[in-house]
């Protein structure tokens, strides 16, 4: 037998031994432990053997459905969950049998941003997580369930991420996003039904990180790499790199809404940030499918950003995040005035950001009455030599968090020369006035880097603000 006929004769027996099943392949989040959205129909999707009939039963309804895996293996459907409850099983059949345990059935938020959303229970080197001790000292909940997605930065879409559901204890509760876990334990709290969270966030990372190349075409500075090696200089800082890596490949996955903190990396490019969060929830929107979905996100705490030299006032960044939730429906932010520390950007206060962050959902998403709201600038009035400042979701009056006048208010005149000014309260009403200024036409509120706010509405403090529009002029002098 010639050489040629031998490699033929090899050739075909490999053809003839290929198997015509090949078991389930589920990606990494659709696992044992998992949560799925209740009441809604679930998507479900994977790869089998191409074009083979795929069986899949749910043990809460004892259903079966049906669905036929395309040319390269890969299939999708959708099912129907019942309420919150479990734990249930699915089976999944294309010939070999693969089978996921424990799953239960409530309520899944993801969680993502940068470093203080990253930032794990345990806290950082050096920094800590406020509270956090006590927190591990409680015991587990097999109700609430955590999932990491592991870093990755890449220059186009992948389908495949990394990470594991995990019921929450000791161990997996110390690695998981303390602003996460927070937010998900006083949901659970409160709603007494199981909760999911999907991390999915990097320290130091960019709003234009999370974004397509189609969205960032509305913004002709903004460079989108061409090649890997252009994200691996600057991963999480690169456009689109933690979209396609990381944010891609969980798109579809059946969800109530998302929590975010961000914004710290983005200060010293302020000016068009509400522009990009609009963009990016908006896409985020398109590309899941489900409508507008809560998206509730953090004011980035004060800190002393010269400390990393940055010749900035971060208050800009915090305005253009209060803008976003005036523009994008179903979008609601907390404030973290009180919250942060002058030396560190990494604040402790993770258990605030967190809870507020739930706040909001239980509000605004599960409809619970009786919860206190995030009062915010309205307008100012000048009267002679006073300042008359009125504020929106402010039925319960507005008032100093630490006497009965504050140090936080500046005024200028025309000049654009802000003086340190007097500030009291009268119901909804904050009244300013400086003996320096005789007729004021601007007023400003905490609009510094660093502050610990003072000026509250029901227990929640108020955002900085100001009046004017004049981006040249910094007021740090606090």
């Amino acid at each position: 037998m010639t050489r040629k006929k031998i490699i033929l004769s090899l050739l075909l027996v490999g053809l003839t031994t290929v198997p015509i099943a090949a078991k389930v392949k589920l990606p990494a989040v659709f696992s044992s432990n998992m949560v799925l959205q209740q009441n809604t129909e679930c998507n479900l999707w994977g790869k089998a053997a191409a074009d083979r009939i795929l069986k899949i039963t749910t043990s809460w309804n004892r259903k079966t459905y049906r669905t036929v895996s395309d040319r390269l293996g890969r299939w999708h459907l959708q099912v129907k969950t019942p309420v919150a409850g479990g734990p249930y099983s699915i089976v999944f059949n294309d010939g070999e049998i693969t089978r996921i345990d424990n799953i239960l059935v409530g309520e899944v938020w993801i969680c993502s941003g940068q470093s203080n959303m990253e930032m794990p229970m345990k806290g950082f080197k050096g920094q800590p997580v406020g509270g956090a001790t006590e927190e591990l000292l409680k015991g587990p909940d097999d109700q609430l369930r955590l999932f990491t997605v592991q870093r990755n930065a890449k220059v186009v879409p992948v389908d495949t991420i990394h990470g594991f559901w995990k019921e929450a204890d000791a161990e997996s509760i110390r690695r998981f996003s303390a602003t996460g876990y927070f937010f998900g334990k006083t949901l659970r709290r409160n709603l007494r039904i199981p909760i999911g969270l999907i991390e999915i966030a990097w320290g130091g990372s960019r709003i234009e990180a999370w974004m397509t190349s189609d969205w960032l075409k509305a913004f002709p500075s903004i460079t989108v790499p061409g090649t890997q090696l252009e994200v691996d200089k600057t991963q999480q800082r690169c456009p689109t790199a933690l979209y396609n890596g990381m944010l891609h490949p969980l798109i579809g996955y059946t969800i109530r809404g998302v929590v975010w903190y961000q914004g710290e990396e983005n200060v010293r490019w302020y000016r068009n940030y509400a522009d990009l969060m609009t963009h990016m929830v908006r896409g985020w929107r398109e590309k899941w499918g489900q409508g507008d979905f809560p998206f509730y996100y953090c004011q980035i705490a004060p800190y002393k950003y010269h400390l990393l030299g940055w010749m900035t006032n971060s208050a800009f960044l915090r305005e253009q995040q209060a803008q976003v939730e005036k523009d994008v429906p179903n979008c609601r932010m907390a404030v973290l005035m009180d919250a942060g520390l002058p030396y560190c950007i990494h604040f402790r206060g993770k258990r605030q950001a967190g809870e507020r962050l739930a706040l909001l959902a239980l509000s605004h998403t599960y409809d619970i009455d009786g919860l206190p709201e995030f009062a915010c600038y309205k307008d100012v009035v000048f009267k002679q030599d006073t300042a008359v400042i009125s504020f929106d979701r402010s039925k319960e009056w507005i008032y100093f968090n630490h006497g009965l006048t504050s140090d936080l208010f500046r005024v200028a005149g025309a000049d654009k020369i802000f003086y340190p000014a007097k500030a009291w309260t009268n119901r909804n009403r904050v009244y300013v006035c400086s003996d320096e200024v005789k007729h004021p036409v601007a007023v400003r509120y905490a609009f510094t880097d660093w502050a610990e706010g003072d000026l509250f509405h029901d227990g929640l403090p108020v955002s900085s603000f100001r009046t004017d529009h004049w981006d040249d002029v910094l007021d740090n002098n606090y």
